[in-house]
C-alpha cells in the first residue's frame, strides 16, 4: 500500500484507525485523481473528519465533521484552514488542548486566538519532534 510507506510523519505517531483512514482516502484518491498534492489533501481531509491535530499526532474527535470553514466549504470555499485544530469544538475544549499545549496566555484568548494558538503549538510540537 504506497500510502503506507510515505505516511506523514504526525500520522505515523498516531492511532491506527487515524493511518488507516488517511491510508485508505490517500488509495482510492489515486484511483480517482492519480498520485500526487491532491491525493494527499484528499486523505487528510479524511483524517480531519475523525481527528485533530494535538502537538504531533493526531487523536479522536469527540464529535465528526469537518474541522473548520475550509473543510465544510469544500475545494471552492474562501475559509482558511485550521491546520488539523477543531476550530468547531468548544471555547472549553479548546480551552483544555491549549493548557494541554502549554499555550501561554490562552485564558486571555477568544476562540479565534485559541485555534491560532494552538495551530502554532501544534506546528512546534511536529518540528520538534522531525528533528529527533
Amino acid at each position: 500500500m504506497p500510502a503506507r510507506k510515505d505516511m506523514p510523519t504526525t500520522l505515523k505517531r498516531s492511532p491506527k484507525k487515524a493511518q488507516d483512514t488517511y491510508a485508505e482516502a490517500h488509495d482510492s484518491a489515486v484511483d480517482s485523481y492519480g498520485e500526487g498534492e491532491r491525493a494527499h489533501r484528499t486523505a487528510f481531509a479524511a483524517v480531519k473528519h475523525s481527528f485533530e491535530k494535538v502537538g504531533d499526532h493526531w487523536e479522536p474527535k469527540a464529535r465528526k465533521g469537518p474541522s473548520d470553514k475550509k473543510a465544510a466549504g469544500g475545494r471552492g470555499s474562501s475559509g482558511r484552514t485550521a491546520g488539523g485544530v477543531d476550530a468547531n469544538a468548544s471555547k472549553e475544549h479548546l480551552m483544555d488542548l491549549a493548557k494541554k499545549l502549554d499555550v501561554r496566555g490562552r485564558s486571555r484568548m477568544n476562540k479565534a486566538d485559541l485555534v491560532e494558538a494552538i495551530r502554532k503549538a501544534n506546528n512546534g510540537s511536529t518540528r520538534k519532534a522531525r528533528e529527533k
